[in-house]
């Protein structure tokens, strides 16, 4: 029988076990050999932290008590990463072009880098974490109990507080041994997410293994399971349809929310690629950590005694089979589940804790603020592991107050409704460009305070933060108040009314509050970014040229991410302003460029505030910057909305003006065309007819009947062009036709056309480009030669220069030839016309023709998927007619 000593000199072990793992990854990351580390499995496996002890120990008390209603913790994060995959890699994205640290980050740097919203979130995490880091060391300590159980060691219950304490010690080093090291700009931690993709095949393989030998090794096989699941209380839980939704929602909330969660999936992201792979390898993951819960939780009903902690099933099972070997293997798993979720959380928690309150604070406390920091570099490292002390002993401290309660299920559930606050401001951040700062902030603290008065504070023991009077009557009395009965909506589960009532707030004064206000200048930069992160990859553009020179910027990022870090980021921005071997200029693109870095290591609002003090070349405390901040966005908020207003109608008006010179110009060429067109068709026809009835007459000669009869056949001809002409546009603008689209040599279309519209080569200088024979399209060769033959002939008709020229050229940058003539070019309020129907740019005594040759053109081309058009100001008359973008090839 293994005795309680030698238990906890297997925990020690496993512990160095684990030392060595981080260790050596993080050795193998300095040296630069991190290909592995960044893999996708490592990745997925990374985000089991999402199984801690509520899953491996607390899910299986969960269905001997409430039936499968456990799944419910277990769907919500498999609906996330198959359905809301285009969310993930958004908050990805976003994570990675604005240097997010952390889940406070994000929220408050896309509400204009608001420190405020960074403080809220961070203490509305800090308080709703607190609750889950006390199940951790809860379920450390009544799993060394169970052991103590069996009378071994000296051990007894009453030590389990002891058991805590001293887990939260040996974490709170290891945190900071592996978290804190050094400051990463992108805020990875390799040592600590190897350790846990460890852990996260340990706890997986000892729940598969109990479960494997509860089915097979106790009971009968799959079907003998059934048959004892039929019979157990289990199988007589009426499951709520409510509950199921409300749960299953809540906890893929949180699997957003959760400060842990976050940090995974988006700070420590080496890839986006990687999350196609999470998308369908975690929730299989999840779907084995949950496959053998129900036969262990009926096997524990079956042969344990009646009062036996379900939540203790995974340990006490194994042990009353004498199965000593499988029982420390479960324990190592839970451990694991423990350790890998409080490691994560602490280092989430302390990077937002020294990130938008510490760090912050020191700034204001020492006279010059950024230009006088010293060493910041210690500064953040030091507060960040106070932190990790911090919310450890804040986790062990709720862990006594609130009495170290069997049921560890009930208190995940209280750190899901808290966390979850944080939802309506992140989603509506990245999908909604109106809301602003003020309905943030509105939302957190409505949603905040109600579930620390429905929710936290009722969890803090029994009468131990609210009075039993308060819980039944109400504060002073008001009925309407009662933290489990809100608004007179008393009955409902704890836990959904809670999330309701939080939730409901939260949303209504987030929208409410966004529309009444107006989002301030870097808000609105911020909400572009955030919102169409996929389309813009630049950084806001909010800095102006600064006072400030590259040198004392040097001095400050040195002290913040480190001597080479900073001077490696210096030196490759002064390579690109070519300027190798000094420092770079002090430009807005380098200053968004030094923001994100330090992002990186200080979060978004301080890099924000350090930044700003250094550019505009005054030595002013953070508190003040953000004091004339949010006054000027106030004074600003009036004069901004009369800005957009006015530019709007302006561009309304000058729109409409447009338009209206666009239509008169039109309505003059349409009468101008009905009767140049009248004219067209009358003149042929008279010319027809009169000489037609010459032909009657007698007495001509076989010399005159062979002209008159061919002044017949020219006019006819002339008539049936123009009647050609009005057919073909009015089939390419109605969409008919076929087109016969083939590879065609370019230069050959080009030579047809030159052939056709100039003969003979004569009255017209020509530069063809031979780069045009060795290219190849994918058209129809006849339609695109009527454009050419059309521009070839208007460039003819047209150029008036005394010795006209053409250039035939091809533009590979915009896959397009241009014809380029050495004219005086097309006047600019004709250049708006010239591809309507209407239109003609001199008479036809001049040009000839009825002005149909460029509206044809124009819907040859957009038949053919390509375009054409005029360029105006070149010099010339240049037309431009860009082809369809098929795959081009030297053919010879």
């Amino acid at each position: 029988m293994l005795g309680f000593n030698a238990l906890v000199s297997i925990a020690l072990l496993y512990g160095a076990f684990l030392f060595s793992v981080a260790f050596a990854a993080e050795r193998r990351a300095a040296q630069g050999r991190d290909g592995w580390l960044r893999s996708p499995w490592i990745y997925t496996l990374s985000l089991s932290i999402y199984c801690t002890a509520w899953t491996f120990y607390g899910a299986v008390g969960y269905a001997a008590r409430s039936g499968l209603e456990y799944l419910t913790i277990y769907l919500g994060p498999s609906l996330v990463m198959i359905g809301w995959w285009w969310l993930l890699r958004k908050l990805v994205r976003i994570g990675r072009a604005q240097r997010i640290t952390s889940i406070a980050d994000l929220v408050s740097s896309r509400f204009g880098k608001s420190s405020l919203l960074g403080v809220i979130v961070t203490l509305l995490a800090v308080v709703g974490v607190t609750p889950y880091i006390a199940l951790q060391l809860q379920s450390i300590a009544q799993s060394l109990d169970v052991f103590a159980a069996r009378g071994e060691g000296g051990w007894t219950a009453r030590d389990g507080g002891s058991a805590a304490l001293w887990s939260a010690v040996g974490l709170a080093l290891f945190t900071i041994l592996f978290g804190t090291r050094n400051l990463d700009s992108n805020e990875r931690h390799h040592g600590i997410v190897m350790a846990i993709a460890v852990e996260a095949v340990v706890k997986l393989g000892a729940l598969v293994g109990l479960g494997i030998y509860v089915v097979w090794g106790l009971g009968g096989g799959v079907s003998d399971m059934l048959a004892r699941l039929d019979a157990s209380p289990i199988a007589a839980w009426e499951q709520s349809g409510g509950r199921w939704i409300g749960f299953t929602l809540l906890s893929a909330g949180a699997f957003l929310c959760l400060p842990r969660m976050f940090q995974v999936l988006v700070v420590e992201n080496a890839d986006e690629s990687h999350l196609a792979t999470a998308s369908w390898a975690f929730p299989l993951y999840l779907a084995l950590m949950s496959l053998f819960v129900v036969p262990i939780a009926v096997t524990g009903l079956d042969i344990l005694p009646a009062g036996t902690n379900p939540d203790m099933f995974v340990l006490t099972v194994p042990l009353s089979q004498g199965r000593d070997g499988l029982a420390v293997w479960a324990f190592l798993g839970g451990f694991s589940s423990a350790a890998s979720m409080v490691m994560v959380a602490t280092i989430a928690l302390a990077t937002m804790m020294s990130n938008h309150i510490i760090v912050p604070m020191w700034l204001r406390s020492r006279r010059g603020g950024a230009m006088m920091a010293g060493d910041v570099r210690a500064m953040v490292l030091t507060a960040r592991r106070a932190s990790i002390l911090g919310v450890l002993g804040l986790g062990y401290l709720y862990f006594r107050l609130s009495g170290g309660g069997t049921a560890l299920a009930s208190i995940g559930l209280v750190a899901f409704v808290g966390v979850v606050q944080v939802l309506p401001a992140l989603v509506g951040g990245l999908f909604w460009r109106g809301a602003t700062r003020g309905g943030a902030a509105t939302g957190l603290l409505l949603g905040f305070a109600v579930w620390f008065w429905a929710m936290f504070l009722p969890s803090v023991g029994d009468g131990t933060a609210i009075p039993a009077g308060v819980m039944q009557a109400g504060p002073f009395g008001i009925d309407f108040l009662r933290p489990q009965a809100l608004f007179w909506t008393g009955g409902l589960d704890p836990v959904l009314h809670a999330a309701l009532w939080s939730l409901a707030l939260n949303v209504a004064g987030f929208v409410a509050v966004s529309l009444a206000s107006f989002p301030g200048p870097v808000e609105r930069l911020q909400g572009a970014q955030f919102v169409g992160v996929f389309e813009l990859s630049e950084g806001p553009g909010s800095w102006a040229r600064g006072a400030a020179d590259a040198e004392p910027l040097l001095v400050m990022a040195q002290r913040i991410i480190g001597a080479p870090e900073a001077q490696a980021i210096f030196a490759s921005h002064a390579a690109l302003q070519g300027k190798e071997g000094r420092l770079p200029d002090v430009t807005p693109e380098f200053i968004r460029a030094l923001e994100r870095e330090l992002a990186g290591s200080v979060g978004a609002a301080t890099a924000h505030a350090m930044i700003g003090q250094m550019t505009e070349g005054v030595s002013v405390s953070v508190e003040d910057l953000i004091a004339v901040a949010d006054e000027t966005a106030q004074i600003m908020e009036y004069s901004n909305r009369l800005e957009q207003k006015s530019a709007e109608l302006g561009r309304t008006a000058a729109a409409l003006r447009e338009a209206n010179a666009k239509l008169t110009a039109l309505s003059v060429q349409k009468d101008g065309f009905l009767s140049q067109i009248s004219h067209e068709l009358r003149t042929p026809m008279t010319s027809i007819r009169a000489f037609a009835e010459i032909l009657r007459d007698d007495g001509l000669d076989e010399a005159e009947q062979e002209r008159f009869a061919g002044i017949i056949g020219d006019e006819a001809g002339r008539l049936t062009r123009l009647l050609d002409d009005l057919l073909d546009l009015s089939v390419l603008e109605a969409g008919q036709g076929l087109l016969d689209l083939r590879p065609t040599s370019l230069g050959g279309v080009v030579d047809r056309a030159l052939d056709a519209a100039l003969p003979l080569r004569d009255g017209l200088g020509l530069h063809r480009d031979p780069e045009l024979d060795r290219l190849e399209v994918v058209t129809d060769p006849d339609r695109l030669a009527q454009v050419f033959i059309n521009l070839i002939a208007n460039a003819r008709k047209y150029c008036d220069a005394p010795r006209p020229e053409l250039r035939i050229v091809w533009n590979p940058a915009v896959h397009a030839v241009d014809f380029i003539d050495n004219g005086s070019g097309i006047r600019p309020d004709q250049g708006r016309v010239i591809f309507e129907k209407f239109s003609r740019l001199s008479d036809a005594g001049k040009a000839g023709g009825a002005g149909l040759g460029l509206a044809i053109c124009r819907e040859i081309m957009t038949r053919l998927g390509g375009g054409i058009r005029y360029l105006p100001g070149q010099g010339g008359g240049v037309f431009r007619v860009e082809l369809p973008p098929s795959p081009t090839s030297e053919t010879r």
